[in-house]
C-alpha cells in the first residue's frame, strides 16, 4: 500500500470517528481503542469504542448489531404458533419468560382464557428461569472479576434447574413450553419432588456465594463505588429491573402491573441505595431468595384442573383425543396447517424479565400470521446507559460494569 493510500484510509477513519469521540482524540491527545467485538468479558458479540486518557475512560460508545438474526421479521413470516419457538432464541437465559410475554400478547389480542393451574405453573417456571439467569450472571460476573470458584458453584446449581426444564419439555433451554392458552402439557408426577428438593437445598448455596463474595475485600474494591448511576439518570435512560432497583427505585412489573396471577403471591422487591456494581450484585442475590419464596407458594397452592384452555378456536385438542375422535383429528389438522386468525388490532404486554422490562408489541391484520412483532428488550435499553456508567472510571473497571448490567446480546440484536 502506498503512502497516499494510507493517508486516505486514515482520513476515512477520522470521518467515521467524528461525533463519537472528542476533538482531543482526533488531535491524538487521547487514545481510541476497540474493545471487542470478540472480547470475552462483553458477554456476547459486542464492540465498545473507548476513548482513553491513560487508563481513564473519557468516552464509551457501545456498538451492537454483530449478532443480528432478524428474528422479529422471521416471526412475521410464520403462523402465530410456529413463531413461538423463535422467542426462546432471543434472550436464551430467559426462554420461558420470552414464551410468556409473547403468549400473553396473543391471549390479550384474542381474548383467550388461561386456566388457574396454567397461570401458577407459568409463575413457578418464570421464577425458576429468573434464578437460572441470575446464576449464569453471577458465575460469569465473578469470573470476569477474578473469582473462579463461584463460577463453578453457580453452574452446578443451574444444572438442577435445567434438569427440571428437560423433565417437563424434553429440552434444557429452548423449551417452548408456555403456549397460548396455558402450557404445552401438564407437569409429570416427578416434577413437584424435584422442585421441592431444589428449593430446600438452594438457600444454603446462596449463603455460600455470599460467604465468598459479599464481604470479600477484593470484591468490595472492584465493585463498591464503581459504575454508579443515580435514580434520576437510571429513569432517564429507561433502565429497569435490578439496574433500576439498585439505584433505589421501587419498580417491579410483577408488583406494579401484576400478570399471570402474580397478585396472588407475597414477595419483597430488593432495593439498593448507591446504584453501583455492588448494589446490583446485592439486588440480584436477594432476588434469588425472593424467587424461591414465590416458587414455594406456587407449589403449595397449585390449583387442580386443566393446564391449557379448552378454546378449540386457538388451542389444539389433547393428544389423548386423537385416537378415538375424528372431529379432534380434523380440528388438530386444521389448526396446524391453517393456523388461527386473531381479530385485527394491536396490543402491548410487558413482564419482568431477569434483566428488566420485557415488552411485546403484536399487531394483527386478521390473517394467520402476525402483521408486526416487536420486542422491547431490557438488554438493548440498558446498554445505552453504558457511557454514563463508565464515565471517568478505569478501563479495568469496564469489565465489571458490563457484567453488572447483565446484557445478553441476543436480547439486544434480534
Amino acid at each position: 500500500m502506498t503512502i497516499s493510500e494510507h493517508q486516505e484510509d486514515w482520513q476515512q477513519d477520522l470521518e467515521e470517528l467524528k461525533g463519537l469521540v472528542s476533538e482531543r482524540a482526533l488531535a491524538g491527545d487521547t487514545m481510541v481503542l476497540n474493545m471487542g467485538p470478540q472480547h470475552p468479558s462483553t458477554h456476547g458479540v459486542l464492540r465498545v469504542l473507548l476513548e482513553l486518557d491513560g487508563e481513564t475512560i473519557v468516552s464509551c460508545v457501545p456498538d451492537v448489531g454483530y449478532l443480528h438474526t432478524g428474528i422479529e421479521k422471521n416471526m412475521e413470516a410464520k403462523k402465530y404458533e410456529q413463531a413461538l419457538v423463535m422467542t426462546d432464541r432471543t434472550d436464551y437465559l430467559n426462554n420461558l419468560g420470552n414464551n410468556l410475554v409473547y403468549c400473553l400478547a396473543i391471549e390479550k389480542l384474542a381474548n383467550l382464557d388461561v386456566p388457574p393451574r396454567a397461570q401458577y405453573l407459568r409463575v413457578l417456571l418464570a421464577e425458576l428461569t429468573r434464578i437460572n439467569s441470575h446464576l449464569v450472571w453471577l458465575g460469569t460476573h465473578a469470573l470476569d472479576i477474578g473469582a473462579m470458584s463461584v463460577f463453578l458453584y453457580c453452574f452446578r446449581e443451574r444444572e438442577k434447574i435445567l434438569d427440571i426444564f428437560e423433565m417437563i419439555s424434553g429440552q434444557r433451554m429452548m423449551t417452548s413450553y408456555i403456549r397460548p392458552g396455558g402450557v404445552w402439557r401438564d407437569v409429570p408426577p416427578e416434577f413437584e419432588p424435584a422442585v421441592r428438593a431444589f428449593i430446600d437445598d438452594f438457600p444454603a448455596k446462596i449463603d455460600d456465594y455470599e460467604n465468598l463474595l459479599t464481604n470479600n475485600p477484593l470484591w468490595l474494591d472492584r465493585t463498591e463505588g464503581v459504575g454508579f448511576i443515580t435514580a434520576e439518570d437510571a429513569i432517564r435512560y429507561g433502565c429497569s429491573g435490578p439496574v433500576l432497583r439498585a439505584s433505589g427505585v421501587n419498580w417491579d412489573i410483577r408488583k406494579a402491573l401484576p400478570y399471570s396471577s402474580y397478585e396472588d403471591f407475597d414477595f419483597d422487591v430488593p432495593l439498593g441505595q448507591h446504584g453501583d456494581v455492588y448494589d446490583r450484585y446485592l439486588c440480584r442475590i436477594e432476588e434469588m431468595r425472593q424467587s424461591l419464596r414465590i416458587v414455594r407458594q406456587a407449589l403449595d397452592n397449585l390449583p387442580d384442573g386443566p393446564s391449557r384452555s379448552n378454546n378449540r378456536k386457538y388451542v389444539p385438542p389433547p393428544r389423548s383425543e386423537l385416537g378415538h375422535s375424528m372431529e379432534a383429528v380434523i380440528h388438530h389438522f386444521k389448526l396446524w396447517t391453517e393456523g388461527y386468525r386473531p381479530p385485527k388490532g394491536e396490543v402491548y404486554v410487558r413482564v419482568e424479565s431477569p434483566r428488566g422490562e420485557l415488552g411485546c408489541f403484536l399487531a394483527s391484520d386478521g390473517t394467520p400470521k402476525p402483521w408486526r412483532v416487536h420486542f422491547r428488550t431490557p438488554s438493548f435499553v440498558q446498554l445505552s446507559a453504558l457511557p454514563k456508567l463508565s464515565d471517568g472510571h478505569l478501563i479495568a473497571d469496564l469489565v465489571g460494569i458490563i457484567g453488572s448490567i447483565d446484557i445478553v446480546l441476543g436480547d439486544c440484536d434480534r
